[in-house]
């Protein structure tokens, strides 16, 4: 079988044979969502391959990790969603016989090669909008399915299957392809308000499979769990004045339409709303956008695609793709990766009520953090904006606070914003964050966060919208002003 990405299919092959050698695999990942689907996505995969393994999650794969996971007994170990842009020093391991690595990322990769590297910038396929670290894994996973017992799940004359029963979609883990995709959102893929490249592929599985719909949709975040005055309240990425963070005039909005709103004295969510009653009110919204001057390109980001799961109940943040992504990333801003993985592989007791409270922590901190930015304002360089924390926000959710800061007061969507946070008494975290119009125009900010940080002793690297590093206290100023001049270039 060629999989759902055909240029991947002979590394992904060899890739899952090696892991079928294997006497037991240690499985590392990074936390955020992306990190953890892929986890999720793999540790499944192994599970139904009979291969023993043990999981264990990092923030961040410097050499004192890398030199731990070396120093443990296994001999193989799968590293997802990471240890692409790390090969330099996992290669100085496997060197010395001290591991064999499987890689399943999407990030640039180190000067170094390794046998069982599946990245999809090997193919000539874009890893910051094509195919996340989850859909790699994805890739692996299904591979893996194929290559048991001379493929087990594979049709009997070596083409693929196309039948979408749930025992059919189990066994050749395309089942998997609803958190492959939940992880491709979760790192921002959905440019332009769809996943495109690779990604389509997966989710045409995903739909084949009977885990995934699709269709177009308002393109708004909490259109399943948050009640329809907060879900236009809170949506800024596309800004209609009297009804973006305008609480009062969100709820005079909603009212003036002559539609049933609330039920049992409580206001319903978009999800509850029948297909007639979703056109009334986005009609009214685009009618409200037109006559309060918001332009037609901003007009045409109110509707995008929804990427639906479907096996999860209706009204939950479970059901689509980017709040389950959001409830992931909170379990990993907090340091409780094991919580995420937990939801991701079906556990919807204590582990799901635990990442719910944490979620709420996390939109408590955000606002917080968004307030702060907002009221102390960012310093402006030529090509760039910035603006350092301190102790005040989390490291773990800096760059979050940044991306979702930009376009507020004083804050431009016309530059990236770098955001500082004390990290340890020697080390600050760097965050990135830009825009997809910006990246069209030649931004990469994995390449300037790489270069900046090694300029001033420290390590970086991620995407192109949104990436990130570590430096060294006292030497902020002198990695903005680096960062500038790489911006500058990029972008003349």
């Amino acid at each position: 079988m060629t999989g759902p990405v055909p240029e991947l299919a002979e590394r992904a092959t060899a890739c899952a044979n090696r892991l079928l050698e294997a006497d037991h695999v240690l499985l590392a990942s990074h936390i955020d969502a992306d990190g953890l689907t892929s986890a999720a996505i793999a540790a499944q995969a192994l599970e139904r391959a009979d291969i023993p393994f043990e999981t264990v999650f990092k923030k961040q794969l410097d050499e004192d990790a890398i030199a731990a996971i070396a120093d443990t007994a296994y001999e193989t170990v799968l590293f997802t969603d990471f240890g692409s842009g790390q090969l330099d020093v996992i290669g100085e391991y496997e060197d010395a016989g001290k591991l064999t690595p499987i890689i399943a990322d999407h990030h640039q990769p180190a000067d170094r090669e390794t046998e069982y590297h599946l990245n999809p910038l090997l193919f000539g396929i874009d890893g910051a909008s094509e195919l996340s670290g989850a859909g790699a894994s994805y890739v692996l996973a299904r591979a893996l399915a194929d290559a048991q017992d001379g493929g087990a799940a594979a049709a009997a004359d070596g083409g693929t299957l196309e039948a979408a029963d749930e025992t059919t979609a189990r066994a050749d883990n395309r089942d998997l392809a609803a958190l492959a995709i939940v992880g491709a959102v979760g790192d921002m893929q959905a440019s332009g308000g769809e996943l495109h490249g690779a990604n389509a592929g997966i989710v045409e599985e995903g739909v084949e499979a009977g885990v995934l719909e699709t269709g177009t949709d308002l393109a708004l975040y909490g259109k399943q769990t948050r009640p329809l005055p907060k879900l236009l309240e809170y949506a800024t990425d596309v800004r209609i004045p009297g009804i973006s963070s305008d609480e009062a005039g969100a709820l005079s909005f909603l009212e003036d339409l002559d539609l049933e709103l609330q039920r049992d004295g409580a206001w319903r969510r978009w999800a509850e709303l029948t297909s007639e009653e979703k056109q009334t009110v986005a009609s009214a919204l685009v009618k409200r956008a037109v006559s309060r001057g918001v332009p037609a390109s901003k007009i045409d980001q109110l509707v995008g695609t929804s990427y639906v799961l479907c096996e999860e109940p209706v009204g939950t943040e479970l059901r689509d793709a980017s709040e389950f992504s959001t409830l992931l990333n909170a379990t990993a801003r907090y340091e409780r990766a094991d919580v995420g993985l937990g939801v991701c592989l079906g556990d919807r007791g204590e582990a799901l009520e635990q990442a719910r409270t944490l979620l709420r922590s996390h939109r408590r901190n955000l606002s917080e953090g968004i307030d702060l930015v907002t009221r102390e304002g960012v310093t402006t360089e030529e090509h760039v904006q910035w603006f350092h924390a301190g102790d005040r926000i989390r490291e773990t959710i800096v760059g979050i606070v940044a991306g979702m800061a930009m376009g507020n007061a004083g804050i431009s969507r016309s530059k990236p914003i770098i955001a500082f946070a004390e990290k340890n008494d020697e080390e600050c975290k760097v965050s990135a964050r830009g825009t997809h119009s910006l990246v069209g125009q030649g931004l990469d900010l994995s390449h300037v966060m790489s270069e900046a940080s090694q300029a001033v002793g420290g390590d970086g690297g991620g995407h192109d919208v949104a990436a990130g590093a570590t430096v060294p206290s006292g030497h902020e100023d002198e990695f903005v002003a680096r960062a500038d001049d790489i911006v500058a270039d990029q972008l003349s």
